[in-house]
């Protein structure tokens, strides 16, 4: 399981013109499941994102997560952070989960950040989506 996590002034996911989630400051995550990932790594990651501190104190050092702010998480699928391009130009998706179990991890994922006191929005599993995302900082984060 990958995420990329963007600390953001706010950020959003519509499905064809349709709003899907959205949220203010906090963090987007874009979500991706690989094969072989299982609850338990999904819950593992929720809590590291859960206390990820990347939101500033009054010194402006990183001493913050957003269970400490009150912040929000824009969770969004994103299958592509798998992708081999270890080989020639296409890139290969043949490690992504399943998609039955990846919305399973993903839903598992979603529903531990949640546990742990994190509002969450969500984008819709599988479909196309337009995601917009206002960097506060920038500040992204590559978890594995």
């Amino acid at each position: 399981m990958r995420a990329v996590v963007q600390r953001v002034a706010g950020a959003r996911a519509t499905v064809g013109g349709n709003l899907a989630g959205e949220i203010g400051p906090g963090l987007c995550v874009l979500l991706g499941v690989a094969r072989g990932d299982g609850q338990a790594v999904a819950e593992r990651l929720a809590g590291k994102v859960a206390r990820l501190r990347v939101f500033e104190n009054e010194e402006g050092k990183f001493d913050r997560s957003l269970v400490d702010t009150g912040g929000s998480a824009l969770v969004v699928s994103q299958f592509t952070l798998i992708a081999d391009t270890e080989k020639g130009n296409r890139p290969s998706f043949s490690d992504a989960a399943e998609p039955t179990v990846a919305e399973d991890l993903y839903q598992a994922f979603c529903t531990a950040l949640t546990a742990l006191g994190v509002p969450i929005e969500t984008g819709v599993f599988g479909a196309r989506m337009r995601v917009e995302i206002a960097n506060d900082g920038p500040v992204t984060i590559l978890l594995g």
